[in-house]
């Protein structure tokens, strides 16, 4: 029997947060439509056969129905009432994610379709008129034998090396929101600009705006900050506006200190009466490149990341608590790490909520894995206009957590440079500008690994599994003089990438060292020949890792990886993150980068 506990209470958006919400986690009415002819046959009009536990998908044991097949469609169904309270405001219908194509009617009708599985979609229910009754049906398609973003989710029924078992349908919370009946704000920009001491906020509004104004107002823990205010009319879509911090209140966000502004956003009519109020916060901390450097807050930083899959044993994608979304960041900086690539998914908000107040560093990232689809006539690369839009989503919704401090929209494409623009050139060319358009505050890298097509891409990186160290360690030596060790097509020599144009580099997937102390666990996967003992692990993340943080030339690294996932058998931890291995070595050896820091620091000077 599965406890109210595992219901995920929490409030889901921590970064716009309004007082009247309800969540609706828990049963509902679900049915798997094979053939995906569930309109055909009325699914769409009666009550479904079976139910399910949300947020948690099907395939989950959490769900309360665990099948791992492929599930073409799937079919939910509630019926919910409007909280009295509510009367006379409108109420919008959130899906914190559903995996991958949705369309949701209520009471019988339309109200909206959305394709990509990792980005909220928003319904307007329209006006509360008492306590009423409504109708919520959802269908969910998500053929995994169809090229799209799907990150590390099989292509087959089982799971093999890296490719783990798929997540169908609605996998975050569902909930309900009451705003104002006239208008209401949106989810805000907000850049922070730490050179001049200020606050830049993009802040939209939807409905009649006539007459109205935005009020925004920054708080720390001694009150009042700054605040301003703008029509909300004066532009297209809302209003534009500037808190200047007074030099005495400026304190930047960083690792050692992850300080969070208040942020009160109020949309006030012409009588001076509040229509609609968001609460926020945000970070005033700036990110730069300086050579080879990447600088946050105008000094050096050396990034530790791990690879962080955010896969669960009994939740798959969805975390079973918000604690356990919070231990991940706890368990990764006890290791010595700083950050994570948070990797082939886009990781639920209250993540980076937690990443956000702790002080931990990541990069956003696109669960695409290359664009990619292995078919019977071998390796076929389609990517469509989807993977932008889906991108942008995903730009729109995370560009306000200052823990992000740079974004990859494509990790490790897969192709020949011909004597020919092809369509991963436009689609990667197209999503660096996407992301450079809607964010000049962060670095982008084109794209993890093997094929880099964008001359302008700020950083520069490489994938490296070997396991031998000092082959590794002559491999990389050659950065120190422009040459960096750049991945080819699978070892076919062919040529794929753009030459390295002296950006700062980094090699974000190294290590993956395939350890299991359990003598019992003869199965598994993991790069290179497995480990006999503890000793001969350290031994060999030791060598690797300061071939690295002994190179004066890169910025950071990223160790594959946090966590054991199924059958990949090289994390830092177990997969249910018990611990499978001495700890504080791990984090002892990766210490030794401050002193060559501050001496590569002062000879760029």
């Amino acid at each position: 029997m599965i406890g109210s506990m595992d219901l995920r209470p929490e409030y889901p958006r921590p970064q716009w947060v309004r007082p009247e919400w309800q969540s609706l986690n828990g049963w509902w009415q679900f049915e798997i439509d094979q053939g995906d002819s569930g309109v055909d046959r009325g699914l769409h009009e009666r009550p479904l056969q079976g139910r399910i536990l949300l947020p948690f998908c099907p395939e989950s044991r959490l769900s309360g129905i665990g099948r791992t097949d492929f599930l073409n469609a799937v079919w939910y169904r509630r019926t919910i009432d409007l909280p009295q309270k509510w009367t006379g405001k409108r109420v919008l219908l959130h899906f914190q994610a559903i995996d991958d194509d949705a369309t949701i009617w209520v009471d019988g009708r339309e109200v909206a379709r959305h394709r990509g599985g990792s980005t909220p979609v928003t319904c307007d229910l329209g006006l509360c008129g008492g306590h009423q009754q409504r109708t919520i049906v959802v269908r969910a398609r998500d053929n995994h034998r169809h090229l799209k973003p799907r990150g590390k989710q099989s292509h087959d029924y089982t799971n093999a090396r890296c490719h783990y078992t798929r997540t169908t349908g609605i996998w975050q919370t569902v909930w309900l929101e009451a705003v104002a009946a006239r208008a209401h704000l949106q989810r805000p920009k907000i850049l922070p600009d730490l050179p001049a001491g200020a606050f830049w906020i993009e802040q939209p509004v939807r409905g009649d705006r006539a007459g109205l104004r935005v009020r925004v107002t920054l708080k720390d823990a001694a009150g009042e900050v700054a605040r301003a205010e703008a029509a909300a009319d004066g532009m297209t879509t809302g209003a534009m506006l500037r808190l200047d911090v007074p030099e005495g209140r400026r304190r930047a966000w960083s690792p050692q200190d992850p300080h969070l502004y208040d942020l009160t956003v109020q949309l006030i009519a012409a009588d001076g009466t509040t229509i609609d109020q968001a609460e926020s916060y945000a970070g005033l901390r700036s990110i730069s490149i300086d050579r080879k450097l990447v600088l946050l807050n105008g000094r050096p930083l050396f990034q530790r990341l791990v690879l962080d899959q955010g896969y669960y044993a009994d939740g798959l994608l969805t975390a079973p608590s918000d604690a356990a979304l919070e231990l991940d960041i706890r368990l990764s900086m006890a290791a010595g790490f700083n950050g994570a690539r948070l990797h082939q998914k886009v990781f639920e908000e209250r993540f980076l909520y937690h990443a956000d107040r702790l002080g931990y560093l990541v990069w956003g990232e696109f669960g695409d894995w290359g664009c990619r689809e292995f078919t019977h006539d071998g390796l076929n690369q389609a990517p469509g206009a989807t993977y932008i839009t889906q991108w942008l989503e995903i730009l729109r919704r995370d560009v306000n957590h200052p823990s992000i401090v740079g974004w990859c929209p494509l990790n490790e494409t897969i192709e020949a440079m011909r004597d020919r623009i092809d369509l991963l050139d436009d689609i990667t060319w197209g999503m660096y500008l996407a992301t450079r358009q809607y964010d000049m505050t962060r670095p982008v890298l084109d794209a993890s690994g093997y094929s880099h097509r964008v001359a302008e891409a700020d950083i520069y990186d490489s994938h490296d599994y070997g396991q031998d160290v000092e082959a590794f360690r002559q491999r990389h030596a050659g950065l120190a003089v422009g040459r960096p060790f750049i991945n080819t097509t699978w070892g076919s020599g062919q040529k794929m990438s753009i030459p390295y144009a002296g950006q700062p580099f980094f090699v974000s997937e190294y290590g993956g060292i395939w350890w299991n102390p359990d003598p019992s666990i003869a199965a598994g996967w993991g790069y290179g020949q497995r480990v006999a003992s503890e000793e001969e692990f350290q031994q060999r993340f030791e060598g690797l890792t300061r071939a690295l943080l002994e190179d004066g030339n890169m910025f950071g690294y990223c160790y594959t990886q946090l966590t054991d996932v199924f059958q990949e058998q090289n994390g830092i931890y177990r997969f249910d993150r018990s611990h499978k291995l001495d700890v504080e070595r791990v984090h002892g050896v990766q210490q030794q980068r401050a002193a060559i820091e501050q001496d590569f620091a002062a000879a760029q000077i």
